[in-house]
Parts: structure tokens; C-alpha cells; sequence
């Protein structure tokens, strides 16, 4: 075959590129020149796909708003609104927007509630998954996060009674969190927990049809699919060649996919089949799964198993990641507020506790600290700083007549996101005390504050599992705060970002209090 000359081949990419970039640039989206933002983010998704790519997307859009204003353009054809008019906009109820095609870099197998584009779908899906986050239902997942609380406790019970010179053991928090929530999840959405608590290790079963079942590590296989998808996601151009690449973060992340998909399909069969053969009359176990199983769409029809497989998968990556993620971050940001502010955070809250949990059992119950009011304001204030849903969510505008927000008007097919954690550390909406820790703040918040905070997203396609999300958080925050001291051993709580944002770590001491009951 024959080759182009290198005289030749470097005007043809020169020309493929001037078309390719500049051209639309003065023609297609020229409505949007005016506004400001990145050099190479007026041509081309390569920016925010940089930021995926160093899991810092949500960094270099915040600083994007800092250096540029409000409302910012990131990509050729995608606008962040740094606003609360912009969450109010973007992602309301009726507004018919779609979800961008970002998403679909995060299908395995077939779509589930979160992935899925089609409004219909989307309606019929929720309206399913909704029956198993009820009142009640959430209700009935209390013994089962106990159970796993339970365990945790136990194991820094044990860490705690090896203890340094300063009577604290030294630990990292965050990986035991992750085991935590990994097997509450388990627990929930597949019928029993991965065990990652009880070895002490980020470890799940995987299979995959015609092959024998392995072990992986769960969180980070969840974290690199996280990345790769949020990379792909923005590049869209990369995913048929993405196996190609030199770059080992695809190789690394494609196979990361796969194992993922490979343990829901491993922890979803190892739980039908525990159940085959039950007796109509026996006990059934109430969680998110046994739900799944028995629901049905508007004709009758129940799930398809490889729809069920995705579903749980969906309740696997939302409640293992976010809730590992914020129950870690809100204890580091109690802490530092308590060492900035000593004597008026972490004494109050144990405070609280100690008088709401009367008995002296392993573990707080669900009635005893749900609805203790400075409980709540330290984990809303440490998910308005960790902000571990941080990146600004695409939606696609539809209708002929596109949309008005913030003095701009956005014809349809233009992408537009709203930066959740820039809106949580804008001083002009939170005051010039944005980056501290102060709970308080909320016994006074404004509207403009509450309509900023956005923890679970907004309008029709906010998280469904929110109400599970609180009670896990306050049953592992009311939990450790009552049971543990704690002292706080680094400076600054550092975070990479796949989907979610996770802390690097967080290293504090650890010890049991002397609670009179």
C-alpha cells in the first residue's frame, strides 16, 4: 500500500484539522464566541477531557469559574453556569431536557436508571427502582446496615487498642470506609456483603459468562471505570480506539469496566440462585434486590435479568462509592473544624449523641440519631465542601426555542452543566467564610444557599437512593463520633475524581471514649 508522502500528509492534517475545529467554530457555534473560557476549550472537548483524564475535571472547571465568571465555555458546544439560576434551569422538572450524550461512555451491558438518554425509558425505570427506595423499604435496610456497622466497629475496636505515645492509633480512614459501604451495598442490592470489612481488604468476586470466577480489588476497579468513563465520556471519538492506546489509564480502565460489569453479574447470580427453589411461604429478605425481582412495568412484565443486572449494578456504584467517599470526607472536615475551632464543634456533637443514645450498644440505631438536628448540620456542611457529586452534569437543551439562563440564550443541542462543587465554594453565596467548616451556617441559611446546595443532584433525575444516603451517613457519623476520639494528622484533604470525588486519604488517630450511659 501506498504511503503519503510526509510533505503531503502534514498540509492534509492541517486541513483536517481547520475543518474539523476552527471551521465550526465560526460557523455552528458561533453563537457562543462571545463567552469565555479556556483557549482549546472554544474548539474542542480536549480540555474537560484532560481534567477526566487527571481526575481533576471538577478543579479545573472550579478555577475556570474563578478566573472567567458564572458562566463559562468549557467545550465547543458545552456551557457551565456556575449558578443557582442554573440549577434551576438546567436541570428542572419539565424542562424536556436530555441527558448529554456523556453518559453512554458509562453503559455496560444494557442501560440502567442513571445512564439511560430516553425520557420514557428513564419515567419507567425510576418509577420501578423508586418502589424499592419507599419509606418503608428504607426502613426494612436498617438490619442490614447494623449488621455490617457492627462488624466495622469491631475492626477498629481492634485497630484502636494498639495506640501511639500521643494514645491515639494512627490509621487511614478512607479505605475503611470504602470497605464499609462496599458491603452495606452488598448487602442491600445483592443479598450479602462482599466482605471487604471482615479481611480487612478491597476485594470482590467477579465473573464473566464462560469464565471461571476471580478476585478483584472492587473500589479500585470502581474508581478507574469512574475515570475512564468521565474521559470517554468527553472524548467520544477515542472509544473504538481506546484499546489501542499507549496511555495504560485504557487498557487499565477498559478492563476495570468489565470486572465491574463481572461482579454484579457474579453477586446478582450468587443471589437467585440462593433463592431458587424457596418455599412460597418462607421469610424473604426485604432489600433493594428482592425488590428489583418482584416489581413490574405497566404491562406486567418483570425485569429481564440482564436490565436486573445493570439496575443493581447502578445501586453498586451509588452506594458504595458516594457514601464511602462523604462518610470519609465529612469526618475529616469535623475534625479540622474542631482543630481550627477548638472546643466547639466535636464536644457539642458528642454531646448530642451521648444524650440521644441511651443504652451503650456497639452501634447507634437508626431512631436514636435521625433526626438529631446538629448531627445533620455537620453532614450538610461536610457534603457542601467534599462536594463527592462535584462535577457539573450535561444536559442536552431541546426545543426549537433553546432556553434563556443568566442573560444568555442557549439554542437547542447546546451542552449545558452546573458545577455542584463550585456553587458550594462561591463567597458570594456562602460569605467569606466559604472554605471553613462552620455547621452552623445553616440554622440561618439563606434561599439563595439552599437552592445552591446540591449534594444529589436536581429536579427529575436527582439521586432516588438520597433517603438511604442520610440514613447510612448518620448511623457511621452518630456511630464513630459516639464510640471513637479522634485527632487529625494532615493538613489538607486531598481528592481525585473518576465520576464522584474520592479523598486520597485521611489520616487521623483513633481511640475508644469513656461514655457514661
Amino acid at each position: 500500500m501506498m504511503l503519503l508522502n510526509p510533505i503531503v500528509l502534514g498540509p492534509l492534517l492541517l486541513l483536517w484539522a481547520f475543518c474539523y475545529w476552527i471551521i465550526p467554530y465560526f460557523t455552528t457555534y458561533k453563537h457562543l464566541r462571545h463567552l469565555p473560557g479556556p483557549f482549546i476549550g472554544k474548539f474542542s472537548n480536549l480540555w474537560l477531557g484532560l481534567g477526566a483524564r487527571n481526575g481533576q475535571k471538577y478543579a479545573w472547571v472550579h478555577g475556570a469559574h474563578q478566573k472567567y465568571g458564572k458562566v463559562v465555555r468549557v467545550g465547543f458546544n458545552h456551557v457551565s453556569i456556575a449558578t443557582p439560576e442554573g440549577l434551576r434551569v438546567v436541570y428542572a422538572h419539565g424542562n424536556g431536557f436530555l441527558k448529554d450524550t456523556f453518559y453512554e461512555a458509562f453503559v455496560s451491558g444494557v442501560p440502567g436508571v442513571f445512564n439511560v438518554r430516553d425520557r420514557a425509558e428513564h419515567t419507567r425505570k425510576r418509577k420501578i427502582v423508586a418502589h424499592a427506595f419507599s419509606p418503608g423499604a428504607v426502613h426494612d435496610f436498617e438490619p442490614y446496615m447494623s449488621a455490617n456497622l457492627e462488624r466495622w466497629v469491631s475492626q477498629l475496636d481492634r485497630i484502636a487498642s494498639n495506640p501511639g505515645k500521643d494514645g491515639f492509633t494512627r490509621m487511614n480512614m478512607m479505605p475503611w470506609c470504602t470497605y464499609l459501604a462496599f458491603d452495606i451495598i452488598g448487602d442491600l442490592a445483592f443479598g450479602a456483603p462482599f466482605g471487604m470489612v471482615w479481611r480487612g481488604r478491597d476485594e470482590c468476586e467477579s465473573s464473566r459468562p464462560g469464565e471461571p470466577a476471580t478476585y478483584v480489588p472492587g473500589a479500585e476497579t470502581l474508581n478507574r471505570r469512574g475515570e475512564l468513563s468521565s474521559t470517554l465520556g468527553l472524548l467520544p471519538a477515542l472509544r473504538p480506539w481506546a484499546r489501542y492506546l499507549p496511555d495504560p489509564f485504557f487498557s487499565k480502565g477498559l478492563r476495570s469496566v468489565k470486572n465491574l460489569h463481572g461482579i454484579a453479574v457474579a453477586a446478582v447470580a450468587k443471589r437467585l440462585e440462593s433463592t431458587e427453589g424457596t418455599q412460597s411461604g418462607t421469610q424473604q429478605r426485604r432489600d433493594i434486590l428482592e425488590m428489583l425481582c418482584r416489581s413490574k412495568d405497566a404491562e406486567g412484565n418483570p425485569m429481564a435479568r440482564d436490565e436486573l443486572v445493570s439496575e443493581a449494578l447502578t445501586q453498586l456504584i451509588a452506594g458504595s462509592d458516594t457514601v464511602s467517599n462523604t462518610a470519609c470526607a465529612i469526618i475529616y472536615w469535623i475534625l479540622d473544624g474542631e482543630r481550627r475551632n477548638p472546643g466547639t464543634i466535636v464536644p457539642r456533637l458528642q454531646a448530642e449523641l451521648d444524650e440521644a443514645i441511651h443504652a451503650s450498644p456497639l452501634i447507634a440505631a437508626h431512631g436514636e440519631v435521625k433526626s438529631l438536628p446538629y448531627l445533620r448540620l455537620c453532614i450538610d456542611e461536610g457534603m457542601r465542601l467534599h462536594s463527592t457529586s462535584a462535577i457539573g452534569l450535561p444536559r442536552l437543551v431541546t426545543g426549537q426555542g433553546g432556553v434563556a439562563c443568566e442573560n444568555e440564550h442557549f439554542p437547542e443541542g447546546t451542552v449545558l452543566s452546573v458545577p455542584s462543587y463550585t456553587l458550594h465554594h462561591t463567597a458570594e453565596i456562602w460569605g467569606p467564610d466559604v472554605e471553613e467548616f462552620k455547621p452552623e451556617r445553616w440554622l440561618n441559611a439563606t434561599p439563595q444557599q439552599r437552592m445552591s446546595f446540591n449534594p444529589f443532584s436536581y429536579g427529575p433525575r436527582a439521586c432516588v437512593g438520597q433517603n438511604v444516603a442520610y440514613m447510612e451517613l448518620s448511623l457511621i457519623i452518630g456511630t464513630a463520633f459516639h464510640r471513637y476520639a479522634f485527632k487529625l494528622y494532615q493538613q489538607k484533604l486531598a481528592s481525585h475524581e473518576g465520576f464522584s470525588k474520592k479523598p486520597v486519604e485521611c489520616w487521623l488517630g483513633i481511640k475508644l471514649r469513656d461514655v457514661k450511659v
